[in-house]
């Protein structure tokens, strides 16, 4: 077991510069002095909601900063869908939105924000050089298998990208195809009884990540898609109601999350 910290954080909604559009973003990191690794968390198709934030702010606590940019700035500013008390899920008309926002993304638009965010982390005085990590869920992992080919990121944890194998958001590539670009260290986390992604598609990203000596790992978890989501049971009590929340599945991922950054960060 990876020992957890608990410091002290600061946090803020933040404006991230990417030319003439400012991406809004949810900054959270230590309130001691010193120089952290940072780590940017990309979300599910349900923008930046009381979740995000809630594991944004977990892994400031560890000791990064960490920042949640909005990944439909272009097309929903401040869009985001949270937890209902009444179901513990989404309301319908929440996941429709989402959806329908998540089906207009362009890859070369997210990779330009991903950038963006970069650049931002590096003018903060205390992020370390040559130090920034990224974790993603669901479409925030798509997101983030693409974010580890770029040269800057160098530990990223994926939980059950989908697409990552067929799709790249508008381009005829699909994102897998870029696989040998990734430089740094990749986690992938799936679950074996996920309905949206197949044992053959993490099969074929697993196969791709070994072809092209990508330092990586492949969890496979006895769980559904989202075994991650509602990782705070404290905060969210009805959460045993969520069938998608693994009890077993989603305190392991988060221990091998808190290795791959220690390790690399």
């Amino acid at each position: 077991m990876i020992e957890t910290t608990n410091i002290e954080i600061n946090t803020s909604y933040v404006k991230v510069p990417n030319n003439d559009l400012e991406i809004n973003a949810y900054l959270a990191q230590p309130t001691e002095k010193g120089i952290f690794g940072a780590v940017i968390v990309f979300p599910e198709i349900f923008g930046i909601n009381g979740n995000i934030r809630d594991i944004t702010e977990l892994i400031a606590n560890q000791g990064y900063v960490a920042i949640a940019p909005a990944l439909y700035q272009r097309l929903a500013p401040g869009f985001e869908v949270d937890y209902s008390q009444e179901d513990a899920g989404f309301s319908p008309e929440g996941y429709q939105l989402g959806l329908q926002y998540y089906q207009q993304v362009k890859y070369q638009e997210i990779i330009s924000d991903i950038q963006a965010t970069i650049t931002y982390l590096k003018t903060l005085p205390n992020v370390k050089d040559n130090a920034i990590g990224a974790i993603g869920f669901c479409f925030g992992g798509h997101v983030a298998y693409m974010a580890a080919t770029l040269p800057n990121i160098k530990a990223t944890a994926s939980f059950y990208g989908g697409g990552i194998t067929t799709a790249s958001y508008g381009e005829e590539t699909p994102t897998i195809n870029r696989t040998s670009e990734i430089k740094g260290t990749i986690y992938a986390f799936f679950g074996t009884r996920d309905a949206l992604i197949s044992q053959e598609e993490n099969e074929q990203i697993e196969a791709e990540l070994k072809k092209h000596h990508i330092n990586h790992r492949v969890f496979r978890y006895d769980a559904g898609h989202g075994f991650f989501h509602g990782f705070f049971k404290d905060k969210y009590p009805f959460i045993t109601q969520n069938p998608s929340y693994n009890p077993e599945a989603a305190p392991d991922a988060w221990q091998n999350v808190l290795k791959l950054f220690q390790n690399n960060l």
